[in-house]
C-alpha cells in the first residue's frame, strides 16, 4: 500500500464500526461496545479522534433477531491494517463472540471499515479487504460514520452520497443520544 512508509508520528486514519445485539457476560450490548472501545483506546498506537452517537438499528440480513446497537469510532493509528484487525478480533473473542449464523446475533462485532482512504480492494491476504466491501450498502455503518465525521469519504465518494444511494437513513435507525460509549 502506498503511503505506509510515510506514516506520521500520529499515525494514519482508520474507521472502526462496532455492533452488538447480545449482552454476553456484560449487562447489555451498550456495555459490550463501551468495554471494547475503552480497551481499543488503551492499545499502544491507537488514538481515538471522533465517535458517533450510539444508534439502535434493525437487524440486517437475518431479521429474526433483536435490534442492534451500532456506532463508529475514528482513530489515528500507527498499527498496520492487519494488526488493527487482530486487536479488534481479540476484543470480539474476549466478548465471547460466537459465529453460529452468518449475519446472526452477536455479542460484539468490530469491523475495520476504512484505513487511510485506501481505495477499491486493498487486500491484506484473505483476512482483510479495504475499504470494507459492503460498507457502502449498510446504513447501520454509514449513518454513525456521518455522525462521527460529516465530511467522510469512502472509496473516493462522500459517505453522504453512499447513504443516499442506499435509500438514506430512514429505515428504523435512531440515535440513542443519552448512551455514552466512547473513550
Amino acid at each position: 500500500m502506498s503511503g505506509m512508509n510515510g506514516r506520521s508520528a500520529e499515525g494514519l486514519p482508520a474507521v472502526l464500526a462496532f455492533g452488538s445485539n447480545m449482552p454476553g457476560a456484560l449487562s447489555g450490548p451498550e456495555e459490550q461496545i463501551r468495554t471494547a472501545a475503552e480497551a481499543l483506546a488503551a492499545v499502544d498506537g491507537v488514538t481515538p479522534v471522533s465517535a458517533s452517537a450510539m444508534f439502535a438499528t434493525p437487524p440486517w440480513g437475518v431479521t429474526d433477531q433483536d435490534e442492534f446497537r451500532n456506532c463508529v469510532l475514528t482513530v489515528q493509528t500507527t498499527l498496520d491494517p492487519l494488526t488493527l484487525l487482530h486487536h479488534c478480533q481479540g476484543l470480539e473473542q474476549a466478548a465471547r463472540r460466537v459465529r453460529d449464523r452468518h449475519w446472526g446475533p452477536r455479542t460484539l462485532d468490530i469491523d475495520v471499515i476504512d484505513y487511510a482512504g485506501v481505495r477499491s480492494d486493498g487486500r491484506w491476504g484473505e483476512e482483510l479487504v479495504l475499504p470494507h466491501p459492503w460498507a457502502h450498502q449498510r446504513p447501520f455503518v454509514l449513518v454513525p460514520w456521518l455522525d462521527a465525521d460529516p465530511e467522510a469519504t469512502l472509496d473516493g465518494r462522500p459517505v453522504r452520497e453512499w447513504l443516499a444511494a442506499c435509500g438514506g437513513p430512514d429505515d428504523g435507525i435512531r440515535a440513542l443520544p443519552d448512551v455514552r460509549w466512547a473513550p
